[in-house]
């Protein structure tokens, strides 16, 4: 298998290429950036909730980048993938290829990023650097084998298999679990039976986690809803072509938008904390993480433009040639990112105050609440304007996939 990945690799075109180093450079940079955060975690002094706070988001951005890469690498090799079906693979071998070459990739990467760590952090603490390189290569792994589910691969090509999820009701359970577990920890507190206090910080805790997995995974509804309520109100047909496009597949602007919406919840969380007990060290180092996290969410969502542009194309060129203007296409994307972005980035601020509120609800000081409501109001605002900047640089790329399908 690894022969035939090298006999394929000799023929990659540009493209191909590029998001190669793209995986490769979301592990080096994961990799990176865990090993510090794990390392910043030995010094308690500034706290372990902010530390913590500070490791999630520098490794959950990069990994959805990684993911969204592969996503995108699965859907685009169809000349290499067909050969492979015309010599007689099976799809569990095309899939088992994708999963190698995206383990590849993430191994040299990671390596790589150790280097840097271990050379920047001369004396510092390093047992954390083999288990975080082998963590990010399972990691490409896995993500390279589940990328190809949704491609088939035949002899006569390559087709994106056409199962598109809509809002399912366990999604809905995880965020009411969510909720009521960090209701429950709050108001019990130390009452607890057999366990006193400890059952609070583990209800809390679990609550967080099935919270955040909450607010990712019910992003569904909340898109779908709004999407095909400003399909009723729409007064331009760019507004209405794009509600109906998100409307029609809110799972897969769900699982784009969701490193933006973790990035909304912890900073309007950050906020709200800051508001009580003052700005910290440890605060500057979740304001750093919010940055990076923002910065490869932004890359992952570019990712996601160019994989729905894949699926769209041949829609939008007869479009374009019955007379719709590319500008009006531009128009589409940009509203598409609105739609979806805007609904995820107020449900997590709302929930990322309340996640730090709730639980001190007896104690917290609701003049603070001024700060807090308005670094909440900010972070809404910054994720739903690094969607609209995404959308508007993808426009090349519509401009590309247009071309691309007027030659075929």
């Amino acid at each position: 298998m690894i022969a035939v990945l090298r006999m394929l690799n000799r023929g990659r075109s540009r493209a191909e290429r590029v998001r190669a180093w793209l995986v490769a450079a979301g592990a080096a940079v994961a990799t990176f950036l865990v090993c510090t955060a794990v390392s910043l975690a030995d010094y308690r002094d500034e706290g372990g909730s902010l530390t913590g706070l500070g490791l999630a988001l520098l490794a959950v951005p990069v990994a959805g980048l990684v993911h969204q890469a592969n996503r995108l690498a699965s859907a685009t090799r169809e000349r290499r993938l067909a050969a492979l079906r015309l010599a007689g693979a099976t799809p569990g071998d095309v899939r088992r290829l994708g999963a190698l070459e995206g383990g590849r990739l993430a191994l040299g990467g990671s390596l790589g990023g150790a280097v840097l760590y271990v050379v920047t952090h001369l004396g510092g603490p390093l047992p954390q650097v083999p288990v975080v390189v082998a963590l990010v290569t399972l990691g490409a792994i896995l993500s390279g084998a589940r990328a190809g589910r949704h491609v088939v691969a035949s002899p006569l090509g390559v087709v994106r298999r056409a199962r598109v999820r809509g809002p399912r009701v366990r999604d809905l359970l995880l965020f009411a679990a969510g909720v009521g577990l960090l209701v429950l920890g709050a108001v019990v507190k130390g009452g607890f039976p057999f366990v006193g206090k400890y059952g609070s910080v583990v209800a809390m805790a679990a609550g967080l986690v099935l919270l955040l997995f909450g607010v990712t995974l019910a992003a569904t509804w909340l898109i779908r809803a709004y999407a095909r309520r400003a399909g009723r109100r729409a007064r331009s047909p760019e507004t209405l072509l794009a509600a109906r496009l998100v409307e029609a597949d809110p799972r897969a602007w769900a699982r784009a938008l969701s490193v933006v919406s973790l990035t909304v919840f912890f900073g309007a969380g950050a906020g709200a904390q800051q508001a009580e007990v003052g700005y910290s060290q440890a605060h500057a180092l979740v304001d750093v993480a919010l940055l990076v996290a923002l910065v490869t969410s932004a890359v992952a969502l570019v990712v996601h433009q160019a994989e729905e542009l894949i699926d769209l194309r041949r829609s939008f060129a007869a479009l374009a040639a019955s007379g719709v203007p590319e500008r009006a296409l531009g128009a589409v994307l940009v509203r598409q990112a609105v739609i979806a972005a805007l609904p995820v980035c107020v449900a997590a601020a709302v929930s990322g105050v309340a996640v730090v509120v709730l639980p001190l609800l007896d104690v917290y000081r609701f003049q603070s609440l001024g700060w807090a409501v308005a670094r909440a109001v900010a972070m809404v605002s910054i994720g739903v304007l690094a969607a609209v900047l995404v959308a508007l640089a993808a426009r090349p790329l519509l401009r590309g996939a247009l071309r691309l399908e007027r030659r075929t």
